[in-house]
């Protein structure tokens, strides 16, 4: 029992999931030069793709011919947000339910986005039926429309969110995951995935730069150089990770939002908004990257513990987030956080891409 118990992972009963499926398609000139013009294109791949949807039960989708990166967030009220980089997308998915399209009018977009959110209930454990769901839709496409066009490249996104504090705050009841790798899980469930797949599990969580945590450290605010305030946040993560034996992570307090990728697939880069990390899930080496602007005090410091193959169990990845809940705990034991107050948002992310 001691031995299924590391594997198995306590998290607050009120912990968010969400799933969703974004297939990205790079058409080329001559499919956008079979239509009257690029609005045509794109409302004709709008009224294409949601009676797809009708037919197979999908009901919040969207398509984005913008050239923006969309993330995805759980929030009672349904809303949509735009930057010059991301498409924000806020949804509960109890209740909410969407066909969009967005897109800049008379401009060629360099890829077309269809993004599937995952509705009603028990949304992790019906995560294969709803991404074989999306698997149909697309073959609909390839064969009614894009037709002699580029593969889909599909990625799979489903995360829990919760706040490792929410005993301090009174929530005592947990539920215990074992966190199952997506491949198997979909195996079992006669969900078809390419054995040619890439995969990354992590973990991210933020530290707000509080008043409590301004004046803890104002010897090293206060002459406006912020290398030394960072660089402590920097060696006691590291330190934290170390101790509990995880090998790849990052911190970043530059402005930017993390997004994590396996190397195999993309590589470090990043812009005002978004901090792109790569990490080599093969490699044994140590990877710990740094991303902070010591002219700046951010008001946020993100952190992210990616899972390498050692962490990876047959059981599931429920040993790994014990370590990286400990390694959080021993960071912000250090910190003037009020426990009781102050939510620490902890996300659990599993991906699996492929082409389609």
């Amino acid at each position: 029992m001691a031995t299924l118990n590391q594997h198995r992972v306590y998290i607050p009963s009120n912990a968010r999931a969400n799933h969703y499926l974004l297939a990205e398609i790079t058409p080329n000139d001559s499919f956008y030069s079979s239509f009257n013009s690029i609005n045509c294109c794109y409302e004709r791949i709008a009224r294409q793709l949601f009676a797809a949807c009708d037919e197979y039960e999908l009901h919040n989708v969207h398509i984005l011919a913008n050239d923006k990166l969309p993330v995805v967030r759980f929030h009672d009220e349904s809303y949509q947000l735009e930057t010059n980089k991301q498409m924000l997308i806020f949804y509960n998915p109890r209740y909410h339910e969407a066909h969009k399209l967005y897109y800049s009018t008379d401009t060629q977009s360099k890829k077309v986005r269809l993004l599937f959110l995952a509705t009603g209930e028990d949304i992790r454990a019906n995560s294969a039926v709803f991404h074989k769901k999306v698997q149909k839709v697309l073959t609909v496409m390839q064969e009614q429309l894009f037709i002699d066009q580029p593969q889909f490249k599909v990625r799979d996104h489903q995360h829990l969110t919760y706040d490792l504090f929410a005993k301090n705050k009174g929530n005592k009841e947990t539920y215990g995951y074992k966190l199952r790798s997506l491949y198997p899980r979909y195996q079992n469930r006669q969900c078809e995935i390419p054995k040619e797949h890439a995969e990354m599990t992590y973990t991210t969580f933020s530290i707000p730069v509080s008043r409590a945590i301004k004046t803890q450290f104002q010897t090293l605010i206060n002459n406006g150089d912020f290398k030394q305030f960072y660089n402590y946040f920097l060696d006691s993560f590291k330190r934290c990770c170390e101790l509990n034996k995880l090998t790849y992570g990052a911190l970043i307090a530059n402005g930017a939002k993390p997004i994590v990728r396996n190397s195999k697939v993309d590589i470090n880069e990043g812009n005002e908004e978004l901090q792109k990390l790569s990490f080599d899930i093969d490699s044994d080496k140590t990877q710990l990257k740094c991303f902070y602007d010591e002219q700046r005090l951010v008001e946020t410091i993100h952190f992210v513990i990616a899972a390498a193959n050692h962490n990876k169990q047959e059981i599931g990845y429920g040993k790994f987030m014990n370590q990286v809940e400990k390694t959080i705990f021993q960071l912000c034991d250090e910190l003037d956080i009020n426990k009781e107050r102050q939510d620490l948002t902890v996300r659990f992310f599993q991906h699996i891409s492929y082409p389609f």
